[in-house]
């Protein structure tokens, strides 16, 4: 390789691995596996050794993956969090597949030293990186691994995470300290999360790591709560320690009532690493929680101290990492299951095998041309793979094992529910059932998702579901709101007791939020997120319902394909039809009271907050709607005014400048708002009202 194939290649790399860092990261959905990202960085770090020339100081092998939250966050419920520097750099580990490395390691590490000392090895545990700080006792703050020099603040989500103490218990514990670890999601607590977003045909976590780390930045700290996440804890840190090896601090550490893994052990030499390796290796399968490699650490503190750092990574710890587990088993038959919108997906179904600690029974094969690309057939002998312990997928067929009886599957044309011709839209991947009113399969998906814990939170399940459309009970969400005990007593199992419990839900339905009510009708791609935009944006269901496609495209966030799904949905007459059933029942289609409006100085205008600035993010959009302005993503011929935070993103403020949009401070808008009870429109506001303000900064910065 010349310098100059290297500097492309090296250019190339630096490209992909920084988008795989924000995917993984920020938008907990990666794209590839950890073996080939690690392939990826180790490729870099070879071209920049052997030509030191094309390092560069922000070279991805030069710091760390940042997960700070960014304000423009598409990942449903996700908010921007305030953020703190870390007291002490929190850094990656490096990590290796070859155990030879491991045995560099210690090599080293004992030449080193010069003496003799232990390791301490663990578990590495496949979650998000997490920071905890203790004063006199008590859980003081909680920051991610950020950029690992600042991270957000996540302190009262943490709260609601079970295992993980608010206080301390005993004494001798430092009044003051720093406890790192991880934030993790059990298999079982997991699995349970992706149940109820398949039922609501949100996308599945891809791995326990990616569901954990969007757990933790939820906007609501009790649904934190509710999605089952755990702690383990494995670096103490702070000023004059008692201690005088890593085991004994995490010994101390777990006397205070402090989750801390009795996984580990404390190893002499290289063999004894080795065994350990070897051991959780086979026995990884059978634990509760991913796990993906081992670490190993130097176990006495002087050590640690005297061996340091690098830019990225500890000199006394390593990691190795496990290669993904993968199993071979056999294609018994493939399903194709319709959801609530009528999207059809084929399932295979496997002769069961343990895999990542669960029996693996099914894997999805997405839509047909993942079919078509793997070339699979009823009878075949396929891997499967959990690479990072994700979702059960074929990665691929074994054709030497293939005997000729095989039968390659046929992509229906019909619904298998319905038997209505399916159709597939341009630039969509799957086929979908077009009888959205007449599909048993649609219409009780329907149904369980109106009264789904996120929508209308009505006492009804699946079973119960099946009992009311069977009875012809009900057909449509609006259906519901004419049941009476009579009819619920009809119900397999149901008492006086069941019934009334049912009805009082029902009833409390009628107080739901505007914003839920619109998640509840079920409109595809509109999930919460959108539907709370769509909510604060229209402020009622008649001004939704009568926007145009131009229209909906100037709500935050709102793109193309979500705003021509809205406006079908509501040129359907029977749509339009619920809607009104729903109004008569008694449901909010609008937003009560204007919501804790002040003024209404900036009525009319549409704003998008997007930032670094004195005051947090949410604080700046509350300004805004509390004076009765709207807020948006987009510059546009209306935008009143670009705010600009620090470091503004140099395409929007380009874009801002080629429209002829006035670019002012956060000072200028602060002085905009009423002074003292004062409701003054500012008077350097455009005359003519109907505009659109930007607030803008960081999180453009960083996607741009």
């Amino acid at each position: 390789m010349t310098e100059e194939q290297a500097r492309i290649r090296a250019e190339e790399l630096r490209n992909i691995i920084s988008e795989n860092n924000r995917l993984y990261y920020v938008e907990n959905s990666p794209k590839i596996s950890d073996y080939d990202y690690d392939m990826l960085m180790n490729e870099l770090i070879a071209i920049e050794k052997r030509f030191p020339v094309l390092a560069t100081p922000d070279s991805p092998t030069m710091k760390v993956g940042s997960d700070l939250a960014t304000g423009h966050d598409t990942r449903a419920g996700i908010k921007e969090f305030r953020q703190f520097p870390h007291r002490y750099p929190m850094l990656s580990l490096g990590n290796t597949y070859d155990i030879s490395e491991v045995e560099e390691f210690v090599s080293r590490a004992s030449r080193l030293a010069g003496r003799d000392f232990t390791f301490s090895c663990e578990l590495k545990f496949d979650g998000t990186a997490i920071c905890l700080t203790y004063r006199g006792g008590k859980l003081f703050r909680a920051l991610t691994r950020g950029d690992g020099t600042i991270g957000d603040d996540v302190t009262v989500n943490v709260r609601h995470i079970r295992n993980i103490p608010q206080e301390l218990k005993g004494s001798g514990f430092p009044d003051e300290f720093e406890i790192r670890g991880e934030i993790y999601m059990p298999y079982e607590a997991f699995d349970r999360l992706n149940g109820e977003r398949e039922r609501n045909e949100d996308p599945p976590f891809a791995n326990p790591r990616n569901a954990a780390s969007g757990s933790l930045k939820l906007l609501d700290p009790k649904e934190v709560g509710h999605r089952g996440l755990e702690c383990t804890l494995y670096h103490m840190l702070g000023e004059n320690l008692p201690f005088s090896t890593h085991d004994e601090a995490l010994r101390a550490a777990s006397a205070w009532g402090l989750p801390v893994s009795d996984k580990r052990k404390v190893c002499r030499n290289i063999g004894e690493i080795e065994e350990y390796i070897g051991y959780w290796d086979k026995e990884r399968k059978f634990l509760p929680f991913a796990t993906d490699g081992i670490v190993i650490k130097v176990n006495e503190l002087e050590l640690q101290r005297q061996l340091g750092y690098t830019s990225k990574f500890p000199r006394w710890a390593t990691a190795y990492k496990f290669k993904a587990e993968q199993a071979l088993t056999q294609v018994l038959s493939i399903d194709y299951q319709v959801g609530r919108t009528g999207a059809v997906t084929p399932v295979a179904n496997l002769e069961p095998v343990q895999l990542a600690g669960t029996s693996v029974k099914r894997a999805t094969l997405h839509n047909s041309d993942q079919m078509q690309m793997l070339d699979i057939r009823v009878g075949d002998h396929v891997y499967v793979e959990k690479g990072g312990e994700i979702i059960p997928k074929i990665t691929g067929v074994e054709l030497s094992m293939r005997t000729g009886s095989e039968v390659r599957p046929v992509f229906p044309v019909r619904c298998p529910d319905c038997g209505a011709v399916l159709v597939r839209d341009e630039g969509e991947a799957k086929f979908f059932c077009p009888n959205t009113s007449g599909c048993p399969t649609q219409i009780k998906g329907k149904l369980v998702h109106f009264v789904s814990r996120k929508a209308m939170n009505v006492l009804a399940g699946d079973a119960t579901i099946e009992q009311l459309y069977n009875l012809g009970l009900v057909r449509t969400p609006a259906d519901f709101y004419s049941l009476t005990r009579e009819d619920l007593l009809r119900l397999d199992g149901w008492k006086e007791r069941s019934a009334a419990r049912f009805l009082e839900s029902l009833a409390a339905s009628r107080e739901v939020s505007f914003e839920h009510v619109l998640y509840a009708l079920g409109i595809r791609y509109v999930g919460e997120s959108t539907a709370k935009e769509l909510a604060g944006h229209f402020k009622d269901i008649d001004s939704l319902m009568s926007a145009s496609r131009e229209d909906l495209l100037q709500a935050e966030d709102i793109g193309e394909v979500i705003a021509d799904s809205v406006t079908s949905f509501f040129a359907d007459p029977g749509n339009r039809e619920q809607v009104e059933r729903l109004r008569k029942a008694g449901l909010r289609f609008s937003i009560q009271g204007n919501a804790g409006q002040v003024t209404d100085i900036f009525k009319g205008m549409t704003m998008v907050v997007s930032g670094v600035f004195s005051v947090p993010r949410d604080k700046i959009k509350k300004l805004i709607t509390d004076n009765g302005g709207k807020c948006s993503s987009s510059i546009s011929g209306k935008t009143a005014f670009l705010i600009a935070g620090e470091k503004p993103g140099p395409e929007k403020v380009q874009k801002a400048t080629a429209s002829g949009v006035r670019i002012i401070s956060e000072e200028d808008f602060m002085q905009m708002l009423p002074q003292e009870g004062t409701a003054k429109a500012p008077d350097h506001m455009p005359a003519d009202s109907d505009g659109q303000m930007l607030l803008f900064g960081q999180e453009e910065i960083r996607q741009e």
